[in-house]
């Protein structure tokens, strides 16, 4: 990819730091929000936390999937260019999962999500933001929700910046998270991702699931880079099955996209919780 595409998809990443303060709100009243301190990034993140409508009156542990970018998940009026409508997808799915939504850390967005730099756009912070997932976030939702803390029902996932991180998450802690959702993952910003996958361990990585779409008029290299990663992939785990991946024809960088794949990678996640 020329450096221009890179910068033009650069730029509708930041996108996402937009709000739109004339739209009303759109989320649903199964959607909560609560700040926390994540000491890691000196910083406060704001938690979006989606609960199914059966947590009311049911006892059992829940699956939890951890989303990026939560300002573009559940409420048009805090997303610059639309959302996922991840809320009203598992309200009519009728879905028994929780979902936390991590907002964004707006400019220091690109250094949260990239496990390396790049020379021209930089990053490289991820470590950082994985740690305060795993040590601070995750540790406060086990407490404070009935939730299954088992890697088999803990998800991770997220687009574009948000999809390179949850891939890089899954591979650094396979043991946490037993899939991931890998949404038009950015692995054009940096090779080393490459390498990671090459150089990780059979045994490390057998059991884990991982969900790729990407669309194909998101870029050049988009699609291509995507199935690539799949082929290294593919040698680390048990079965061809762990990978379920597609490209989108008509698919474009956008949160329209998204929001249409998220039912069926929701049904994905679920097929097998234990």
């Amino acid at each position: 990819m020329t450096q221009h595409k890179h910068l033009v998809l650069l730029l509708l990443v930041f996108l996402f730091i937009g709000i739109n303060t004339n739209a009303q709100s759109t989320a649903s009243k199964n959607v909560s929000t609560f700040t926390l301190a994540a000491p890691q990034l000196d910083t406060i993140k704001q938690i979006w936390v989606y609960l199914p409508e059966s947590y009311k009156t049911s006892q059992k542990e829940y699956p939890v999937l951890y989303l990026q970018d939560a300002q573009n998940l559940f409420d048009v009026s805090t997303s610059y260019v639309g959302e996922w409508r991840v809320d009203e997808t598992l309200d009519s799915l009728n879905l028994d999962l929780i979902v936390i939504g991590i907002e964004h850390g707006n400019e220091k967005r690109t250094d949260e999500l990239t496990p390396y730099p790049n020379p021209e756009y930089n990053g490289g912070n991820a470590n950082n933001y994985l740690d305060f997932i795993l040590n601070t976030l995750k540790p406060k939702v086990d407490s404070l929700y009935n939730t299954s803390s088992i890697a088999e029902n803990t998800f991770i996932g997220g687009s574009s910046l948000g999809g390179l991180f949850s891939y890089y998450a899954t591979l650094k802690h396979p043991d946490v998270f037993g899939k991931a959702l890998v949404f038009s993952p950015s692995f054009w910003y940096s090779e080393d991702i490459f390498e990671l996958t090459k150089n990780i361990e059979v045994t490390e990585l057998s059991d884990n699931h991982f969900y790729f779409r990407a669309g194909e008029k998101e870029s050049k290299t988009m699609v291509p880079l995507m199935y690539e990663m799949k082929e290294l992939l593919s040698s680390k785990l048990n079965s061809a099955e762990h990978i379920n991946i597609q490209s989108i024809p008509e698919g474009e960088h956008n949160e329209t996209m998204w929001a249409t794949i998220f039912p069926d990678a929701a049904l994905w996640l679920l097929k097998d919780v234990k």
